[in-house]
């Protein structure tokens, strides 16, 4: 059985054994460190469920909360209800974000793949690769309808998220010596797939440690607990919002069904919205990749 087919049969699982396997690799992760272990909780659905079950076993562990500024607002007040976490915050704010290094649009490898273009001194190599691909196939290779994006009158960059989560994380990690809890599943994309074959649920020999236990799981798992353990969670969930990460980002937005995040934030949230886009600049960006972002009075958010 290779580790593909290993994970699906894990997926498949009943959700109690599911609790079982992730109760076992917290208590690993927790006796490998001494202890000296977090939560990284973002207010979202996934790191509730995980805070959880790490508290049900080690109550005094701290949850760490990146406040970037880009929260939903119920976001806030969810961790604003949570004992015992530690609120960090970027350097920058997402505006000066954008401005140096560009907006985070598209999805992460095709924005890196676009700011490499724009801004790197590539070897003929090295550049006819991402524009057209090699000998060993086109892995990496800029798509055809998005090198109008090498024209576009706006930068673009996969960096905001480094600058904006990862940095602070890291400085908080090198001053207390503590290890990570995150509340990725591999379900989620197929370059956590990948990761989660690489090293599974707790990555010790990894160059930033980090342990997943809820790799195995999935959004349905995670609401079955939700309710059979009758949590709290943010109430963004209530509004129709799926997807709970910073505001502003555009990354995927072009494959979203309508109405996309950021019709439901001109519904829900109107003068963030009117920031994001008016303000940011983020509405010209989407005009340019052809997304929809509620400019469309007349649009039926009951479909």
């Amino acid at each position: 059985m290779n580790g593909y087919d290993k994970l699906a049969q894990l997926q498949s699982m009943p959700l109690e054994a599911k609790v079982a396997l992730s109760t076992q690799r917290i208590r690993q992760w927790y006796d490998h460190w001494h202890g000296k272990v977090y939560v990284a909780f973002s207010g979202g659905k996934d790191s509730t469920v995980l805070l959880h079950l790490v508290r049900s076993l080690y109550p005094e562990v701290k949850a760490v909360f990146v406040d970037t500024g880009l929260e939903y607002p119920e976001i806030r007040l969810f961790v604003k209800s949570i004992d015992n976490v530690v609120w960090l915050r970027p350097k920058m704010a997402f505006s000066e974000v954008v401005r140096k290094y560009g907006y985070p649009v598209l999805g992460k490898s095709t924005a890196m793949t676009i700011r490499k273009l724009l801004t790197q001194n590539l070897s003929v190599r090295y550049r006819n690769k991402l524009m057209n691909g090699d000998e060993r196939g086109t892995a990496g290779k800029l798509a055809e309808k998005w090198k109008i994006m090498l024209d576009a009158p706006f930068k673009i960059s996969e960096q905001c998220c480094d600058v904006m989560k990862k940095n602070p994380i890291k400085v908080f990690d090198k001053e207390f010596g503590l290890k990570q809890f995150t509340g990725e599943m591999a379900s989620e994309s197929f370059n956590r797939t990948k990761e989660y074959n690489k090293s599974g649920c707790n990555a010790f020999d990894n160059k930033i440690p980090k342990s997943k236990p809820l790799s195995v799981w999935n959004d349905c798992d995670i609401w079955e607990y939700i309710e059979s353990r009758a949590l709290s969670y943010s109430s963004i969930y209530d509004t129709g919002v799926k997807r709970t990460g910073c505001m502003f980002c555009m990354f995927g937005v072009h494959l979203e069904k309508e109405p996309n995040r950021f019709q439901l934030m001109k519904h829900s949230h109107p003068k963030q919205w009117d920031y994001c886009i008016n303000k940011l600049g983020c509405g010209e960006v989407l005009d340019y990749i052809g997304v929809d972002y509620g400019q469309q009075e007349e649009f039926n958010f009951n479909k």
